[in-house]
C-alpha cells in the first residue's frame, strides 16, 4: 500500500502522466480513430472526431508540460534525494537529449495540432461538405469540381501532417519511456 507521501512526490504524478499520455496516444492513434471509422457513416465520424480532437490535444500538449514540471532527475546513490529535478532538471546538459528534446517535441508537435492543424483541418473539412451541397455530389464521386480538388489536396494535406505529428510525438513518447525507465 502506498504511504500518503506518494501524494506529495513529483515523481508519483509524473508516471501518472507519463502513462496517460501515452496510453491516450496509442488508444486514439491506433484503435479508437481507426475503429470509429470503420464503425460509422462519414458524417457521424466526422463529427466525433471534430468533438474528440480539441481535448485530445488538449490533453497531449498539458500532460508534457507536467512532465516537464515533475521531471525526477537523478537519485543520488545510496539516498532518496535526487538531482537535477523539476524543469530546470530538464535543462541541465545530461538530461537534454534523454529528456527535454523528447519532451520539447512531444509538446511542440500537439501544441501546432491543438493550434493550427487540428482547427485548420476541421474548417477545410467544413468547407467540403459545402462545396458537395454545391456540387450535388460528394466529396469522391466524379468528376470533381475544381473547388472540390482544391479542398481534397488541402484536407489530405493538413490531416497528413497532422497525423505525421501525432506519430512523432508517440515516437518521442516512446524514446522518453526508455529513458526514463532508466531513472527509476
Amino acid at each position: 500500500m502506498p504511504s500518503t507521501h506518494s501524494l506529495s512526490d513529483p515523481k508519483a504524478y509524473h508516471i501518472l502522466s507519463y502513462g496517460t499520455l501515452l496510453g491516450a496516444t496509442v488508444f486514439q492513434t491506433f484503435f479508437g480513430g481507426p475503429l470509429a471509422y470503420k464503425a460509422l457513416p462519414r458524417a457521424q465520424f466526422s463529427t466525433l472526431q471534430t468533438a474528440i480532437f480539441p481535448p485530445f490535444f488538449t490533453l497531449q500538449t498539458v500532460l508534457p508540460a507536467v512532465l516537464a514540471l515533475t521531471f525526477p532527475g537523478d537519485r543520488i546513490a545510496g539516498t532518496a534525494i535526487r538531482s537535477n529535478s523539476g524543469f530546470f532538471g530538464l535543462l541541465a546538459d545530461a538530461n537534454t537529449w534523454s529528456a527535454l528534446a523528447p519532451i520539447a517535441v512531444m509538446f511542440g508537435t500537439s501544441i501546432v495540432n491543438l493550434l493550427y492543424f487540428g482547427p485548420a483541418t476541421t474548417k477545410v473539412m467544413k468547407q467540403r461538405k459545402h462545396q458537395e451541397t454545391r456540387d450535388g455530389r460528394k466529396y469522391n464521386e466524379l468528376p470533381k469540381s475544381p473547388e472540390m480538388q482544391k479542398l481534397n489536396s488541402s484536407f489530405g494535406r493538413l490531416h497528413g501532417i497532422s497525423s505525421l505529428s501525432n506519430v512523432v510525438a508517440l515516437a518521442a513518447m516512446i524514446f522518453y519511456g526508455f529513458a526514463l525507465a532508466e531513472k527509476l
